[in-house]
């Protein structure tokens, strides 16, 4: 009974898990894992591993992609073999996931469950249900340098701003709580499209790609910092 109940488990995390992904083409469903070939997510979508969440670099964490499910991981997770029907049954690199999939085995280490938190929420998922979600630029304290990367205020958690360093990545590296912020606008410098969060001695100066879209940022996180929820718009639109 009890790998029956892992089996079943298992499946149902799969027919959630390869939905979702923001690719060209549609993902697999869970039936046809292993029976054809999956559309490979892209190296320069994810900064780290989709399965551990730890995040890749050039020696010690590289990346590889599972043959069953085309998720970027690394050489840990996918350090497993199982044969591949779409190729000829022949045995081929996997993830963990997909290994216990196919084939009913169980590992010693079972990694699911760990590091969950706040910032658990894959970027691809959190974006089909954001108030607004795009590539940004974070400045660093002098304004000179900074980080870009994929910035995401969620539907179901819309006081926050969640930051990722890939629009792909399963779990954001930061978060920012934007009640009580104050939202500055700056003139724009050498092309820049520049805006800021304030609040006591803590500011974030952002750049935007357009000034339409540093526009509809400005609306979002001053919405976000009057603490002003989706649903509370609804209500007021339907009292007009």
């Amino acid at each position: 009974q009890d790998a029956i109940d892992r089996k079943e488990k298992r499946s149902e995390t799969f027919k959630t898990a390869v939905h979702g992904l923001e690719t060209d083409t549609p993902a697999l469903k869970a039936e046809e894992l292993g029976r054809r070939a999956p559309q490979w997510v892209r190296d320069n979508l994810v900064t780290m591993c989709m399965r551990c969440r730890e995040p890749f670099n050039a020696i010690t964490r590289r990346r590889h992609h599972c043959r069953a499910c085309g998720y970027v991981v690394c050489a840990r997770c996918s350090d497993y073999k199982a044969e591949l029907q779409y190729d000829g049954n022949r045995p081929n690199r996997v993830c963990q996931e997909c290994f216990i999939f196919l084939t009913g085995h169980t590992v010693l280490e079972d990694r699911e469950g760990k590091h969950k938190g706040i910032l658990e929420k894959g970027a691809a998922e959190v974006s089909s249900r954001s108030l607004l979600c795009s590539s940004l630029q974070l400045l660093d304290k002098n304004g000179k340098g900074g980080t870009r990367g994929w910035f995401v205020i969620p539907q179901d958690d819309p006081l926050v701003l969640y930051i990722y360093a890939a629009p792909q990545d399963v779990r954001a590296h930061t978060s920012i709580p934007l009640l009580g912020y104050q939202v500055r606008d700056l003139p724009q410098s050498e092309s820049r499209h520049l805006f800021q969060l304030a609040q006591s001695r803590q500011v974030f100066t952002f750049v935007a790609d357009t000034e339409e879209l540093k526009r509809r940022w400005m609306k979002a996180m001053a919405r976000s910092a009057a603490g002003i929820t989706e649903e509370e718009e609804e209500d007021e639109d339907e009292a007009e």
